[in-house]
């Protein structure tokens, strides 16, 4: 009932104005996204690797249907890059890139487009001593995605995969990619997605999340534990130490701005906690087309409102 008043609001600039300069909603704003600009998001690198965290950041944008915007958006990357190896924040710092947002969604040749552009951000990523995540987006997408990244991988293997698993088919996906040098970022899935390919009961979706990470922890690779359910915390802790797993051997990962002491607990306690930063113009519609998708993010900002731990 939410979704499509939510998507009419996320198109409002004159909301978006309103949001971003009223006192208590720009404080929520910050809270979540440190700001616009490359200068913003460097600050807010410092700050956390600082802290003893780790950082990878995305350059708000998706749905591309413009060649220009994409390479704005390769620009913008660029910068990053080159503020972040300016600043000595390379090594705690890496990019994530959503492949619809440098031209995926382009008609005709955005899987050209893309992997072009996904391969001059990783070149410039790896210049700067870092790495590229490729973000996963909705289902409709994902096997594209994943064959970027198999072309991405013959000249970088280093760039990271993003798996969700409230799909139907990610447990088998992660078996696939459970390879030595392999880094893999396990999330449970933001989209609304249909039955006929995700699982819809909240249970069922932490059920396969935690098939999913026996699967990555117990291979080769490199997992990247993306979920800010305590309980999933406690679970991933205990499959780590099952499966003979090192601190470092992998790692944990929360948006910026969501449950900061215990990002902070985890680090201080040895582990790799990396935080995943938003930042740039579009973090209006990137807000409300979270809240949109699933009814559950509305209670997830809400929660993360009330309580910081």
């Amino acid at each position: 009932m939410l979704r499509q008043p939510i998507l009419l609001l996320a198109r409002s600039e004159q909301i978006k104005k309103l949001v971003s300069t009223m006192p208590v909603s720009a404080g929520i704003v910050t809270s979540y996204v440190p700001g616009e600009t490359t200068d913003s998001a460097v600050d807010a690198t410092a700050g956390l690797v600082g802290d003893g965290l780790k950082v990878t950041l995305d350059f708000l944008g998706e749905d591309t249907l413009d060649v220009e915007q994409a390479d704005a958006t390769v620009a913008a990357y660029l910068d990053l890059l080159q503020a972040l190896a300016a600043h000595g924040l390379t090594r705690g710092a890496e990019v994530s890139v959503k492949l619809s947002a440098v031209g995926q969604a382009i008609p005709d040749n955005g899987d050209k487009i893309a992997l072009e552009n996904a391969r001059t951000i990783c070149r410039a990523a790896r210049n700067a001593g870092t790495t590229v995540t490729l973000d996963m987006e909705d289902h409709t997408t994902t096997d594209r995605t994943l064959a970027t990244l198999r072309e991405l991988r013959k000249d970088f293997p280093e760039t990271g995969a993003v798996l969700q698993a409230y799909l139907h088919r990610t447990e088998a996906d992660c078996r696939a990619l459970a390879y030595e040098g392999s880094r893999v970022r396990l999330c449970k899935g933001a989209y609304k997605e249909p039955e006929s390919v995700a699982f819809q009961d909240r249970l069922d979706v932490d059920r396969s999340y935690v098939r999913c990470l026996k699967v990555l922890l117990a291979g080769q690779g490199y997992p990247m534990i993306a979920t800010h359910d305590p309980r999933m915390v406690e679970i991933a802790s205990s499959l780590a130490s099952r499966y003979g797993r090192a601190q470092g051997s992998y790692e944990f990962q929360m948006l910026y701005g969501i449950r900061p002491e215990e990002q902070k607990r985890l680090a201080s306690s040895g582990e790799t906690m990396r935080v995943y930063i938003p930042y740039g113009q579009e973090w209006y519609g990137y807000l409300m087309r979270r809240l949109a998708e699933r009814p559950q993010n509305l209670s997830f900002f809400a929660k993360s409102l009330i309580s910081k731990k």
